[in-house]
């Protein structure tokens, strides 16, 4: 499924389009762009025809130097059948090859009046965002103090009725029941909800309801880097808890590892108020001040004290 494509970044950047127009519905597959100066000078060897090109001052004022029948063949060479836009910044002028390489090839040429690094940089962040990574996963993605909690768990274990207990203590919905995650970099995750259920929250019973409306704007935010997996599951007395928190689980979305809690659930736990000490704690690990190692410490040296008093 193509996720962009060359009409998309003329709409976004509000770009002007000179010629090529038959191809404004080329597929772009990758966030890297193209400045193609070494090519102006002749060199097409690895010349990355699938990218955006750019062509700043430097290109053509460097192009401007060539002869007639340097330029008609440079530009040629630079239009192929996959390439999906070129762009002049500065609304410089579009020398008459390119337009007239490009209605052949049908390669739109686009121009911006935004400098040439700054269109690149506007550019490569609208691309990357757009083609990272996605994936999908079942559960509630609540931001707590600024930290993004994805709340897992199998169906009916209570994950919406929490978070409905922590949107009415402050804190803010991104998505519950399906949770649309895009990996942005190598080690950053960010979660929305799918446009057809944004802001809305299913409990069982009760049906659904639009928290925006119920808790007004404050209580909604349309997406957020996950930081912290809490999984919900129902209590089983053979097995064994983490009591200390000093084994920390990671679980793998995508290429990314995030942090996982196990919280056991049964009657009279207020999940709500642990999920919100998990998320508090979580943010005082990552300032430094991890109090089950701190315990620990302590424990030690109480052991060692006692080892000294019996000598």
């Amino acid at each position: 499924m193509v996720k962009v494509r060359t009409k998309d970044i003329i709409e976004k950047f509000n770009l002007e389009l000179v010629s090529g127009e038959e191809g404004v519905n080329r597929p772009i597959s990758t966030s890297d762009l193209s400045r193609p100066g070494i090519e102006m000078a002749g060199y097409f060897t690895y010349y990355p025809a699938e990218r955006v090109q750019l062509l700043g001052k430097t290109e053509l004022s460097f192009f401007q130097q060539l002869d007639d029948e340097q330029k008609k063949i440079r530009m040629e060479k630079l239009c192929t059948d996959i390439t999906p836009a070129i762009i002049v910044s500065r609304e410089m002028e579009i020398p008459t090859e390119l337009i007239e390489a490009s209605e052949r090839e049908s390669v739109p040429v686009l121009r911006s009046p935004l400098k040439t690094t700054r269109l690149s940089s506007h550019l490569t962040n609208f691309l990357e965002s757009k083609l990272a990574p996605t994936t999908a996963m079942h559960g509630v993605l609540v931001d707590i103090y600024g930290i993004g909690v994805l709340i897992t768990g199998k169906s009916g274990v209570g994950k919406s009725e929490t978070a409905l207990e922590l949107v009415k203590r402050g804190h803010r919905l991104v998505a519950d029941d399906c949770v649309e995650i895009r990996q942005e970099d190598q080690d950053t995750l960010v979660g929305n909800a799918p446009g057809l259920i944004e802001h809305l929250l299913e409990i069982r019973g009760l049906g659904i309801i639009n928290v925006m409306t119920l808790f007004g704007a404050g209580s909604v935010r349309s997406y957020k880097r996950i930081s912290l997996i809490i999984n919900l599951e129902i209590w089983d007395q053979h097995k064994q808890y983490d009591r200390l928190g000093l084994e920390e689980e990671k679980m793998k979305i995508i290429d990314t590892d995030v942090t996982k809690i196990t919280l056991p659930v049964r009657p009279g736990r207020n999940l709500a108020v642990i999920i919100e000490v998990a998320a508090m704690n979580f943010r005082l690990k990552r300032m430094g001040i991890n109090a089950a190692e701190q315990f620990s410490s302590r424990l030690t040296d109480v052991i060692e004290d006692g080892d000294r008093d019996d000598i």
